[in-house]
């Protein structure tokens, strides 16, 4: 039985169905959700070691902090103005093999940077890896939907986890290989931009038997019927949040080891292990959001997330370095769960537009990410690096606004009890 669409004048494009019976959970593909995750953790592995080495850059170009700012947003522009572009085209136009070619771009960054003989050629090196995940994110992400059989949560968040476990990799494998062998070392990280490859070419086989059997079917699809100026309202409150969530993780994935040799002397090895710590929290984080907003609802999952939060980032500048570690292990847990909650949430406002809608939120994701180092490079530099933890503090708060957010979970189950 097809449930009536109701468009708010969105015209929306073919869609996965969303599956609410036993029987659609049971066709849940984990094998193709391990492997895009698995993927996701080699991408996101490689991208963080620019982060990670920051200050092997900072000495090797004597760099000051604006321009450790500006390769983030380098990294972070091209990635987040070309995801949504990727996206609005693969809506109308699946390349199932787009994935395999992503990675290939992220690869030949990764071996510029092991190279890189100026700071000019630095940045060109942040871009291709932009580039490849901007090719690789929105695309991997409607791969988790497919494979969801209904549990679009779920899937996100495996999705997710991938990508936050390989992020907290970088900094490890970075104290231990990097930093003893020097940066030329970076190149050997190539190998595992291969074997995603071969991984992402297996799954673009079986993306590519799905679009095949898809094709002439139009799925069924529950959408709310709200007005348009309530579907905008909603996308705007997303993005502040989006805002206030990764301008805050600005402050500690680019600054955080600087924050802790400056304040408490750690050296660098040691304060890339907290750095790591705290990614971990952040990939343990992000798996715990999606399933919870499957049962309880996606709205309820994004408030206490953003604004739980808001006690412990307060309380992080006024504490020793013990202290420091426990609560940005906390931060990291509570904050990440917001993320799979938003894109699903965003994802039922505007259905049919999967790919759209997941590149405009990790594009802008990355964006934000990229103009929050930069900002706060500048901050660091006139300031002091302290400072842009006691200012970041407050970001959080922002999470109040979630109390605007339509209840979208309420009308679809009343829609769907009388189907």
């Amino acid at each position: 039985m097809q449930t009536r669409v109701d468009s708010v004048s969105l015209a929306p494009l073919p869609a996965t169905p969303v599956q609410t019976t036993t029987a659609a959970r049971d066709r849940t593909n984990f094998g193709i959700l391990g492997a895009i995750s698995f993927s996701h953790l080699l991408n996101d592995m490689i991208q963080s070691l620019i982060l990670a080495i920051y200050p092997i850059l900072k000495h090797d170009f004597a760099l000051d902090f604006g321009q450790i700012g500006l390769i983030t947003l380098t990294y972070q522009l091209t990635a987040s103005l070309l995801q949504p572009l990727v996206g609005m085209f693969t809506d109308r136009r699946p390349m199932p093999y787009s994935l395999p070619l992503g990675m290939s771009f992220t690869l030949c960054g990764l071996i510029l940077l092991a190279v890189a003989p100026s700071f000019p050629i630095l940045l060109l090196a942040a871009a291709l890896v932009g580039t490849g995940s901007s090719v690789f994110h929105p695309e991997s992400s409607r791969v988790a939907r497919m494979a969801s059989g209904g549990r679009h949560g779920l899937a996100q968040s495996l999705f997710q986890v991938g990508g936050n476990t390989g992020a907290s990799l970088g900094p490890l494998l970075a104290a231990w290989i990097i930093v003893p062998h020097g940066r030329g070392s970076v190149a050997w990280f190539s190998l595992a931009a291969l074997l995603a490859i071969v991984v992402l070419l297996q799954v673009s086989r079986w993306y590519r038997h799905q679009h095949v059997k898809q094709q002439g079917r139009r799925a069924p699809v529950v959408v709310h019927a709200l007005p348009v100026s309530k579907v905008v309202l909603a996308m705007s409150i997303l993005g502040l949040l989006i805002f206030s969530k990764y301008f805050y993780l600005a402050s500690l994935s680019s600054y955080y080891t600087f924050y802790l040799i400056h304040k408490f002397g750690a050296s660098v090895q040691s304060a890339q292990v907290h750095l790591f710590v705290f990614l971990f929290a952040v990939a343990a984080g992000s798996l715990f959001g999606g399933p919870i907003g499957d049962r309880i609802g996606r709205k309820w999952v994004i408030w206490a997330s953003i604004l739980g939060v808001a006690p412990f980032t307060l309380l992080l500048p006024h504490v020793n370095l013990f202290w420091t570690g426990v609560l940005t292990v906390i931060i990291g847990l509570i904050l990440s769960s917001a993320f799979s909650a938003i894109l699903v949430y965003a994802q039922e406002l505007i259905p049919g537009r999967v790919g759209m809608v997941s590149g405009l939120f990790f594009g802008f994701a990355f964006g934000m990410g990229g103009i929050g180092a930069a900002v706060l490079g500048h901050v660091a530099d006139s300031h002091g690096i302290e400072y842009v933890y006691r200012l970041c503090a407050y970001l959080p708060l922002m999470g109040l606004i979630t109390v605007f957010l339509p209840n979208l979970e309420r009308p679809r189950h009343a829609k769907l009890s009388a189907v």
